[in-house]
């Protein structure tokens, strides 16, 4: 019901007194709207602390896994020769010499054209041998077939791009393509070469041209550079020398952890791979830098302006608050860890007092802030690399669980949060409809008492005009 009855009557503007009363008459919801809006930012408070839990277990489980630990940083005593390291579990350090014996590269065959543009020049078909590249004990390279041959045709007008074009999109029984790129090359004038390219390096991807052995410039015929495997000699010059092969010039289980490419033959090559201190004493940092955001965010989120006399969404929130003191505890009191041992052939576990984290370069600061002396770090680990990567990998495990931990009980309280503004959501809901049966109500009751005074006054007005007559 939405009709006006402002003054009819009464003169009352009854609309802005039905306003005022249902303002009133609101003032429940109100206070359920504010308890929604407030909920809803402390909600987005503890997402924001979440956000950082989750960082720090991130890098904490980065710094508790032994892959980490393998980081691996290289060097090589050529130009020619890189050395890239994955590190991860299975890297390891270590160092090789080879000779390059030989770089991989596809077969490229030439067909030298007096004229490109001619007509008729090619065959109405070609054959194409796949097989594979190999060189005698004399030196002398030698091609065997490997599978089926496969018939190209050259359709009209039968020039170079005839030819080219047919090679292109030619296929093998199989649908699969023959891994040949043609393509003409013009020299002068209109001659030129038709040039046939493998697609992919090494020896087992070579192939044999049919039919154009007179095709060429005076009758010649094709001419090819055959493919061939990147070949390594190890350990050059002694007892122990093998070689090793690759379709391509990269070489990635020749050392663990560590990938090797090769431009050019060269000879006396050596690659180390050592363990990368740097590397790990980052993933420290990372770690403290992490712990720094979370331990600065619950600060911001908790805090209390005296002056004002105000606080934020988290302020007073125990929850919270006690997950700074417990990221404290676990920096200042120390490090000890249990780990697996076995004595008298009997698996057991015995407890590691590690101590002061002073000595993985990790302090608390007077601010509550933790800081990382990574000289202090490199220096101890070189000092003992065991015993500082055991130590390492137990704070990060420990730095992990707390996070998870906390992460989870932080989950839960927002999941209660969201299970809280739900049910206020309803009760809004509710007075929604209970406001909106009240407001009608309201208008009908003044609309009443409008006619009512309305009557009234038509009443007066008659008994006015019949004592006037008399």
């Amino acid at each position: 019901m939405g009709s006006s009855v402002d003054g009819l009557s009464s003169g009352l503007n009854t609309t802005s007194m039905i306003t005022q009363m249902m303002q009133v008459e609101a003032a429940p919801q109100t206070k359920l709207k504010t308890k929604v809006e407030t909920a809803q930012n402390v909600i987005t408070s503890y997402q924001t602390v979440n956000a950082k839990l989750k960082a720090t277990k991130s890098a904490a489980d980065s710094l508790g896994s032994l892959g980490s630990w393998r980081a691996l940083k290289t060097t090589s005593s050529s130009s020619s020769v890189t050395a890239t390291a994955a590190g991860g579990l299975a890297g390891m350090t270590g160092s090789v010499k080879f000779d390059v014996s030989s770089v991989a590269r596809s077969q490229t065959t030439v067909l030298k054209v007096a004229d490109t543009t001619a007509e008729g020049t090619f065959p109405t078909s070609i054959m194409v041998q796949p097989g594979s590249w190999s060189t005698d004990g004399n030196g002398v390279e030698q091609f065997t077939a490997v599978g089926d041959p496969v018939e190209v045709t050259i359709p009209e007008p039968r020039k170079a791009d005839s030819l080219t074009s047919a090679m292109n999109s030619a296929t093998d029984a199989n649908g699969v393509s023959l891994g040949i790129r043609a393509y003409t090359v013009t020299t002068s004038g209109s001659e030129g070469v038709v040039q046939f390219a493998g697609m992919k390096s090494g020896s087992a991807n070579g192939f044999q041209i049919a039919g154009l052995e007179n095709s060429g410039t005076g009758g010649t015929g094709p001419e090819s550079t055959s493919a061939k495997d990147a070949v390594l000699t190890m350990n050059p010059g002694t007892a122990a020398e093998y070689k090793v092969t690759s379709a391509t010039n990269t070489f990635s289980a020749l050392m663990p952890g560590v990938t090797i490419s090769v431009s050019k033959q060269e000879t006396g090559v050596t690659i180390d791979a050592a363990s990368d201190s740097k590397a790990i004493s980052d993933k420290v940092q990372a770690l403290v830098d992490a712990a720094n955001a979370a331990l600065s965010e619950i600060k911001t989120q908790t805090a209390y302006d005296p002056d004002t006399r105000t606080g934020s969404p988290l302020t007073g929130d125990f929850t919270v608050r006690q997950m700074n003191q417990a990221v404290l505890s676990l920096i200042s009191g120390g490090l000890s860890y249990d780990k697996s041992v076995t004595a008298n052939n009997t698996p057991t576990t015995e407890t590691v007092n590690f101590g002061s984290l002073n000595q993985l370069g990790i302090s608390l600061s007077r601010d509550g802030q933790l800081s990382f002396d990574s000289t202090a770090f490199a220096k101890a680990y070189a000092d003992d690399p065991g015993k500082i990567q055991e130590a390492g990998m137990a704070f990060g495990s420990q730095v992990r669980a707390l996070s998870d931990k906390q992460s989870i009980t932080v989950t839960n309280v927002i999941t209660g949060r969201k299970n809280e503004i739900d049910s206020l959501n309803e009760q809004i809901d509710n007075w929604d409809v209970r406001l909106s049966l009240r407001k009608e109500a309201l208008q009908r009751q003044y609309a009443a008492l409008e006619t009512s005074l309305g009557t009234l006054k038509n009443q007066s007005s008659w008994l006015s005009g019949q004592l006037a007559g008399l």
